[in-house]
This record gives structure tokens, C-alpha cells and sequence, in this order.
């Protein structure tokens, strides 16, 4: 029967491909700044009309707080049968510099054996997945099905949460797969039990009421870009680089499977020659501290620059935490550390940008030993269990609403697949091997133990 199973999902990977190269030509970026809003309902049209063709019911949009539309429906459960909610996001991020792409990013495109676009593994790769999945069981499907697709995950603008929050029957389900996360490695099926929790923040620093000519005043007259760069060096060890945040406990480890140093580094694309960052294990430093990354500064560019004291600068600080560590105390603390930390009688603004509660799966229920048991079966070996560095705040939003429901982290990503960065790809076996993953999981959690 699994083999059956196999043939069948191996016989769709055609039209997978079709699908996901389809999905990828839609530019869904759900930020109306950069990108028309109309694109993101055309994602979302589609979704649905994928969803309603899969076999689910009463496949639709619904508005939600933030604006954008998330994409529900459904397939009753057989009397006396368990539910499964199969989540995912239309929405993608923006590409970034066009000029780094190999090819267009809103065009699929296969090369050395990897399906290149954005969303391709983020998440359109793991709609690609649960479609696949779904129509390799067709009508061998006994366990009920909630569906969503949220289209505003990536602007992390709390849309869905807010919905969530107010139609919790839409959404209740004994099993939630949370497919936006991946695999530690292309091969190893995994499934994510710790995520970080964010603190973001925007800090201005004013010294001076205007720019001055630096030939003049230059010297006794106080660099407000100056001014920020010394405080935002203090928020990491000078020798190690390792977060340092007064009121923060940054000593944290790790209990799970380890992340090789090597691998990481050739994950992560780190030159030749340029140390890692931190103390302690990498999967300490990725999954048990705090993380403090400076995401942007405004300050006057090179080129055009003048021969000016800068009077003032601004830079975009973000905070992954976590589990254990509420994200309130977190930006008290950084707020607190920044404040402190200004030299020279600075004035200093710290305001949140936004904030989000990291999470921790329990994994002793029936879910996971079913996915367990379907893991090995695929890849041959025994689920991993890793962190992730990202954040998705719905996951406490499901675990607060349904306390009783398992939560599972799962999908096509692995690191080679650059989420967010330019040239993101997919491999399609993982998209293979984990459509396989979750039709077997959906087929033997009836039966769950």
C-alpha cells in the first residue's frame, strides 16, 4: 500500500512543478508599499481554487484585521475520527536585490537539480506539498481536514492571529501541521520544536539641530552616527561577538540534536577566514540565547555625501529569543541597555517596532509518534527534532486557543533552500518525500496510539 502510495505521489511531481511555477509567477509580497495588493488576492484566488480541486470544501476568503485574506476549508471527519489543520502562507518575501538573482525571481526556473523563485521553499513549496499529498489519497482520506493559507506572514502584521482569535472553531483540530519550517538537512526528516521569539525595535539617536560643516566643528561637535555605532557596540562581546544585554540571561544551551560547526558555516555561506559569532555550541547560540542583529541604519550614503557632522542617525535593532524568555522583559531590557549605553549626553529614541513570544512544542503526544513513524518509513531514519531561529507568533496564538491540540513544525525547507535571501530554491525530492510524510501521516493518525 505505502509503495502505491509512493507511485502515486511520484506520478504528481509533474504537476507540482506546474503548480509551484504557477504560484511563483503571482509577485505576493503583502506589503502595499512595494508591491499592488491586487497580486496577493490573485495568490489567494488560486489557493483556493487548488484547495477546492484537491478535494476540500467551502474553500474560501476570508478578510482579516490586518487587511489581507487568509484562504479556509475544510473535509468533515468520519464519525468518531480525529482533525487535522494543515496551515501554510501564500504570501512571500520581496526579492531584494533583482541584480542578485541568477534568474528572475518571480519565474521558476530548474537548474542543478533545484526549483529556483521566491516562495519556492517559503512557503508556496509547502502549498506545493499538502496539494501533492492530498491528491495522492484522494478518497483514502480517514481523519477530518481544516485548511489555511495565510497571506500575511512574511509583513508579520498579526492578521490571521487577530482572526484566529475570534472564530477559534474555524481552526479547532486535534493535530495542527504548521508546514513552514523544514528539514536539518535535504534527506533528514525533521520536525521543529522550539522557535524564537522577536523584540524589534527602531533607535534614533539626535546630537546636533542640523548637519555642520565638519572642517569647522568637526571634533568638539558630537557624530550622532557616531553616537549610534558606540551604543550598538555594546549590545556584543568586543572579543567573541556574543550577545550581551544587561537584564538578559545569554547562557543559555541546548538539549537537542546538535548543528554541526562546519555545516553551519557552509550553510550559512561564512567566508573563508571570518570567525562565528558567540560562545558555546552553534546550537546553543542559534536556539537557547538571545541574538541581537542590526537589520538597518539610516545615515548619510557614501556617495553623496557631504563634509558634514551627522546630526542625526537611526538604525533597526531586532531581538530573537528564546524559549523561556517573555518578549516584554525582552524589550525592556534592550530598551533599557540602549538608553544606558548612548555616550556624551546623546539624546536617544528606542521605539518597538514589534514584538513576538517564542515557542516550545511537547513531543510525547500521538502526532508526533505518528509523524515518527512516517518520518522513518520516507528517510529511512528516526525524526530529528531541531530549533529554529525564526519566529511564527500564530504557533503560540494555536497553543493558547486549543491548550489540548499537538502542535508540529514541519516542511520542504532546508538550509540550502536561502529563504529570504536571493536565488531561494527548493529541492523537489523534499517536496516528494515530504508530500509522502504528510499523506501517510494524514492516512495512519486515525489509528494514532
Amino acid at each position: 500500500m505505502t509503495d502505491e502510495l509512493a507511485a502515486r505521489i511520484t506520478a504528481l511531481m509533474p504537476r507540482a512543478k506546474r503548480d509551484l511555477a504557477e504560484l511563483v509567477a503571482i509577485p505576493s509580497v503583502a506589503d502595499p508599499r512595494q508591491y499592488p495588493p491586487e497580486k496577493c488576492r490573485e495568490a489567494a484566488e488560486w489557493v483556493a481554487a487548488a484547495f477546492t480541486d484537491a478535494g476540500l470544501l467551502d474553500v474560501r476568503l476570508e478578510l482579516t484585521p490586518d487587511g489581507s485574506h487568509a484562504v479556509l476549508g475544510h473535509r468533515p471527519a468520519p464519525p468518531g475520527a480525529p482533525t487535522v489543520l494543515l496551515y501554510c502562507h501564500y504570501d512571500v518575501q520581496p526579492p531584494l536585490d533583482d541584480a542578485a538573482w541568477t534568474s528572475p525571481p518571480f519565474t521558476l526556473t530548474e537548474r542543478d537539480g533545484r526549483w529556483y523563485g521566491r516562495g519556492t521553499a517559503d512557503c508556496k513549496g509547502n502549498i506545493a506539498m499538502h496539494l501533492t499529498a492530498l491528491r495522492a489519497l484522494g478518497d483514502d482520506l480517514p481523519v477530518g481536514i481544516r485548511f489555511v493559507a495565510e497571506g500575511s506572514e512574511e509583513q508579520g502584521t498579526g492578521g490571521l492571529e487577530a482572526y484566529v482569535a475570534t472564530h477559534p472553531d474555524q481552526f479547532r483540530a486535534d493535530a495542527l501541521l504548521i508546514c513552514d519550517t523544514g528539514n536539518a538537512a535535504i534527506g533528514t526528516g525533521t520536525a521543529t520544536i522550539s522557535l524564537r521569539g522577536l523584540a524589534n525595535v527602531t533607535v534614533t539617536v539626535d546630537t546636533l539641530e542640523g548637519g555642520i560643516h565638519s572642517g569647522m566643528f568637526g571634533g568638539p561637535a558630537p557624530d550622532a552616527l557616531a553616537a549610534l555605532i558606540q551604543t550598538l557596540a555594546t549590545l556584543r562581546d568586543p572579543k567573541t561577538g556574543a550577545t550581551r544585554i544587561d537584564g538578559l540571561d545569554c547562557e543559555g544551551t541546548w538539549d537537542g540534536a546538535d548543528y554541526d560547526e562546519e555545516q553551519f558555516r557552509t550553510d550559512a555561506a561564512v567566508l573563508d577566514g571570518v570567525r562565528l559569532t558567540g560562545t558555546g555550541t552553534v546550537a546553543d547560540r542559534l536556539w537557547a540565547r538571545p541574538a541581537v542583529t542590526v537589520l538597518g541604519i539610516d545615515c548619510p550614503p557614501v556617495v553623496g555625501s557631504s563634509a558634514s557632522v551627522p546630526a542625526t542617525a537611526r538604525a533597526r535593532v531586532s531581538l530573537r529569543i528564546p524559549p523561556g524568555t517573555d518578549p516584554q522583559d525582552a524589550l525592556r531590557a534592550l530598551t533599557g541597555h540602549l538608553t544606558d549605553a548612548v555616550p556624551w549626553g546623546a539624546r536617544i529614541t528606542v521605539e518597538t517596532e514589534s514584538s513576538g513570544a517564542p515557542f516550545r512544542a511537547a513531543t510525547t503526544g500521538p502526532a508526533y509518534t505518528t509523524l515518527d513513524r512516517a518520518m522513518t518509513e520516507v528517510y529511512g531514519r528516526p525524526m530529528a527534532h531541531l530549533g529554529q531561529g525564526g519566529s511564527i507568533p500564530l504557533c503560540n496564538v494555536f497553543a493558547e486557543t486549543f491548550p489540548d491540540a499537538e502542535i508540529v513544525l514541519m516542511g520542504v525547507e532546508e538550509p540550502k533552500c536561502l529563504i529570504h535571501a536571493p536565488n531561494e530554491s527548493v529541492d523537489p525530492n523534499e517536496i516528494e518525500h515530504m508530500a509522502h510524510v504528510e499523506a501517510l501521516f494524514l492516512r495512519n493518525y486515525a489509528a494514532r496510539p
